[in-house]
């Protein structure tokens, strides 16, 4: 917004959230976005727990109708491969908007990484509007995670419990192939191609822990 939304300007997107996508006067994304004058927000996308936030936690939902927009919903937790790709067809960017807890075991980040190889396999643009890691940007501790195991609680082999990253910066690492991260399940060229955005934060550095940002923790 502040920089006038040049990065969706022209663009049908669609927008991938939750009730902690707010910014700093506790307007919710989906509100600062049909602020937007030349884009259209044509689409809305739910992680786990849905786009309100009142699904329990694991509970599978079908998609729906946001009543105060009319706009689909489309329930990206919990879905196949092939119904996530389907998702998001038609669009010409997707805007992720997730707040992290800095723990790999968190199925936010996860659904990033089924976001962006839905995006990417249909030539989509991904734009991350990135947000503070709770824990801060220096603690990075625990095992990596056993590859055999990954899961929608563990989807990026090789990368410690507490990892010391943005989500924004995850995004990045994925789209660069990062073997710390996560290989898409993609082939090379396609990830290669993937358009990916990230939305720079200001005034955060890697020592602020949650307390030091001044925002407010929902």
């Amino acid at each position: 917004e502040a920089e006038g939304f040049k990065a969706i300007a022209g663009k049908k997107i669609g927008l991938l959230s939750h009730p902690a996508g707010v910014n700093r006067r506790g307007e919710s994304t989906l509100t600062v976005l049909r602020r937007a004058p030349q884009s259209k927000l044509v689409a809305l996308f739910a992680p786990e727990h849905g786009f309100e936030g009142v699904v329990k936690a694991g509970e599978n939902f079908k998609d729906t109708t946001d009543p105060r927009t009319g706009l689909p919903v489309h329930a990206l937790y919990g879905q196949g491969r092939e119904k996530a790709m389907a998702m998001v067809k038609g669009l010409d960017a997707l805007v992720i908007d997730l707040q992290d807890i800095g723990a790999r075991s968190y199925t936010y980040i996860v659904i990033m990484r089924r976001a962006l190889e839905a995006c990417f396999a249909n030539g989509v643009e991904v734009i991350v509007l990135d947000r503070p890691n709770p824990l801060g940007g220096l603690k990075v501790d625990g095992p990596p995670l056993d590859e055999t195991n990954m899961s929608g609680v563990g989807g990026y082999p090789r990368m410690p419990y507490v990892h010391g990253l943005t989500i924004g910066e995850i995004a990045r690492m994925a789209k660069e192939g990062s073997v710390a991260v996560a290989r898409l399940d993609l082939p090379e060229k396609v990830r290669a191609r993937g358009r990916l955005t990230v939305i720079p934060m200001r005034g955060w550095n890697r020592a602020m822990r949650w307390p030091d940002t001044g925002l407010r923790w929902i």
